[in-house]
């Protein structure tokens, strides 16, 4: 079988180290653009009890923060760093920010906004949409930003068998 095309690209998260999706390889992956000063930004919460829920089973979260909405993500590395961890207790991993739409959109967005392009096509509508890779590295489901953990929880049992 042919190496999953998402195993090939890399992210530096928020210490600036540069990581290989390929550390990934053989895990179900939520990938969420987060941003802190959102709305929606409470489900970094239920984020974080999926993540607790599920990690022995082989599934992580990988957070991207991004400022493309509404400038709702403007603090530096250490900032979002210390905020998820102080206001949310986030343990998954979190990467630098990046962008997830127009000229500089970071690579990995670009690949799951083709494989999944959602009722927007190919653009991100808000902070918190979510994308499942399945363990094969397959892209196999979007969530809208407005979809709460607790739904993915249940997507989970019911589709991923965990």
């Amino acid at each position: 079988m042919k190496e999953a095309k998402f195993y090939s690209f890399k992210a530096n998260n928020l210490k600036g180290q540069e990581i290989s999706m390929d550390a990934y390889k053989g895990k179900t992956i939520l990938i969420v653009n987060t941003a802190s000063k959102c709305g929606l930004t409470p489900q970094f919460e239920g984020l974080e009890e999926l993540y607790k829920k599920y990690k022995e089973k082989d599934f992580v979260i990988l957070g991207f923060p991004c400022n493309q909405f509404a400038n709702q993500e403007p603090g530096d590395e250490q900032s979002i760093s210390e905020g998820c961890l102080l206001n949310y207790g986030v343990t998954f991993p979190m990467f630098s920010k990046i962008d997830v739409n127009g000229d500089n959109t970071h690579e990995i967005y670009k690949y799951l906004k083709k494989e999944l392009g959602g009722f927007f096509g190919g653009k991100i509508k808000w902070n918190f949409t979510k994308f499942l890779i399945d363990s094969n590295g397959k892209p196999v489901k979007r969530f809208s930003p407005v979809t709460k953990p607790e739904k993915i929880d249940k997507y989970l049992a019911k589709k991923m068998n965990f």
